[in-house]
């Protein structure tokens, strides 16, 4: 089967994460050990685990910014280690601490972006004009990032994860530094994106929120996958207990 078979395959996997390890420390320290699971298309999927259990590092390597070492990571056919181009073409990435280049203006960075991914001008304008709406950040659009705040980069940082429509679309923590409006507002795209046949792959603390808008949800502890399935499958498994009682259960307590 040719590669642009598998992509265009709807039962194929949008991401495929297979016997993948990483360590620190000269190996003393295994940060994801052994983690295996995949994306569906037309999703929502929590990666759900406390501090230092290895979200961000996994999500790192999905998304090329650490390498991958041990095992494999594919997104929509791609292997992220040797076609990391045509790989990082297909998803949209919100980091827990947006990294941006603060000389630039709202618009220069959203540009910059489009200029990147190849978006037409008019299909920019047409994105970038709903979410600065959504996210009241219309007056901020001209003014250079450094002068925003976390909540503003924020903001920014998921409109240009969005500005190539992606077909995967990965945030770390995106919770964390907005408002209760820009929350309510970021969880209403991740139902849109779903609802378009594509797929929003996040990491959170807040179990309230996965159990609310999950379709699936992995649980990892100390680097290994605990659990992974359906939510209401995995609820009537474990007596129709809340998320935040089947999480506490099957990791325990994980600090940094």
């Amino acid at each position: 089967m040719q590669e642009k078979d598998v992509i265009s395959n709807s039962s194929a996997p949008i991401l495929d994460i297979d016997h993948v390890s990483m360590s620190y420390a000269n190996g003393s320290v295994r940060a994801v050990d052994d983690l295996s699971f995949s994306l569906k298309r037309g999703e929502i999927f929590g990666f759900l685990g406390a501090n230092g259990a290895g979200k961000t590092t996994t999500l790192k390597m999905v998304t090329g910014i650490l390498p991958v070492k041990s095992g494999s990571i594919k997104v929509c056919g791609h292997d992220i280690t040797f076609d990391a181009i045509e790989a990082k073409r297909n998803f949209g990435f919100v980091p827990d601490s947006p990294i941006i280049f603060d000389k630039y203006t709202g618009r220069e960075y959203i540009d910059f972006l489009g200029d990147i991914y190849g978006v037409e001008k008019s299909r920019r304008e047409s994105v970038t004009a709903e979410l600065l709406e959504l996210f009241s950040l219309k007056d901020a659009f001209d003014k250079r990032i450094s002068g925003y705040s976390h909540g503003m980069k924020q903001k920014i940082a998921i409109i240009g994860s969005l500005i190539h429509s992606p077909d995967l679309w990965i945030l770390d923590e995106p919770m964390m530094g907005l408002d209760p409006q820009s929350s309510f507002a970021l969880k209403e795209l991740m139902k849109k994106h779903k609802a378009e046949g594509k797929t929003v792959f996040f990491s959170t603390h807040v179990l309230d929120v996965a159990e609310k808008i999950c379709d699936r949800v992995a649980i990892i502890g100390k680097g290994k996958l605990m659990l992974c399935g359906d939510m209401d499958e995995i609820k009537r498994a474990k007596g129709d207990e809340s998320l935040e009682e089947i999480f506490l259960s099957v990791a325990g307590e994980t600090h940094e």
